[in-house]
């Protein structure tokens, strides 16, 4: 039985971390392997709080000692993670990969590089971020960054389409074959934006921008869970990219129209087999004045 490995964050209530990610990869087709860093009832956003805590990064070893003990890591395709309670699990994660592709050389890891946004004040615990960006970040195949998680890992200011693109391919130059900016927030507030840089091209994503009066919370759980899906499926990045995109509007559309801050994954679930609505995607190189 071939499967993801997931580690991220768990909230019992709604979707965020690993709540967003395994089912959407399972109505794909796959199947999901999931290790929680931390496990809280509900997401962060709350005025009212959660409850929960964060694992030790000796538990997310054990776990994997496990799975390798019943030689399920040779099984793995990829593994994925999300957000990071500790700076200590960020080295239980970078021996976790270097065990499955030892295990597995065809595995892939795909790195969403949780560290928080300059609008949300850092939401992460000290030393993930230098981990992150030092250790898992080249080690990765594919990462998934917002655009100031770019910004970070490029050393350098974003505030154009020409400075995204110059920023991925810096990226790519650290050891990514693949770079999904889940959210490119510079080319305005009009429309949502994605990108994507391989070595085969750079493809932007433009669709329409829901105005809800709480953001959902799990975005950048879901589109790297679909992008990974897509990729095991043996589409193209572009393919992958393509359907993540899609299928991620309809989820969003869903949740707008349901008037509800949790992400509608279930109600929505279709979508991640067959998108019912196409955006186009671009390719976009530098302009000619850069």
């Amino acid at each position: 039985m071939q499967g993801i490995l997931s580690i991220q964050s768990h909230v019992t209530y709604g979707h965020a971390g690993n709540s967003s990610a395994v089912f959407p990869m399972q109505r794909m087709g796959f199947e999901v392997w999931p290790i929680h860093t931390v496990q809280f009832s509900n997401h962060t956003q709350y005025k009212e709080g959660f409850k929960g805590r964060a694992f030790s990064a000796d538990d997310i070893s054990q776990l994997v000692e496990g799975l390798g003990n019943i030689k399920a890591l040779e099984k793995c395709q990829a593994v994925l993670t999300g957000y990071q309670g500790s700076a200590e699990q960020c080295l239980a994660i970078e021996e976790t990969v270097k065990q499955v592709k030892q295990a597995n050389p065809s595995a892939i890891y795909v790195c969403d590089p949780v560290m928080g946004a300059p609008d949300k004040g850092c939401i992460v615990a000290p030393g993930i971020a230098e981990n992150l960006l030092s250790r898992l970040m080249p080690m990765a195949d594919v990462i998934v960054p917002n655009q100031f998680e770019l910004t970070q890992f490029a050393e350098m200011e974003i505030n154009t389409l020409d400075e995204a693109i110059t920023a991925c391919q810096r990226a790519l130059a650290k050891g990514p074959k693949v770079v999904l900016v889940k959210h490119l927030y510079c080319l305005g507030n009009d429309s949502f934006y994605m990108l994507l840089a391989t070595a085969e091209g750079t493809f932007l994503a433009k669709r329409p921008h829901f105005e809800f009066d709480k953001a959902p919370v799990g975005v950048g759980d879901l589109i790297s869970a679909v992008f990974t899906a897509g990729l095991l499926k043996g589409w193209s990045a572009k393919q992958a990219f393509q359907h993540c995109h899609d299928a991620c509007y309809a989820v969003l559309n869903a949740t707008y129209q349901a008037n509800e801050w949790e992400l509608q994954t279930i109600a929505a679930q279709q979508e991640f087999v067959e998108p019912s609505k196409h955006f186009p995607i671009e390719e976009v190189s530098l302009s000619s004045k850069s």
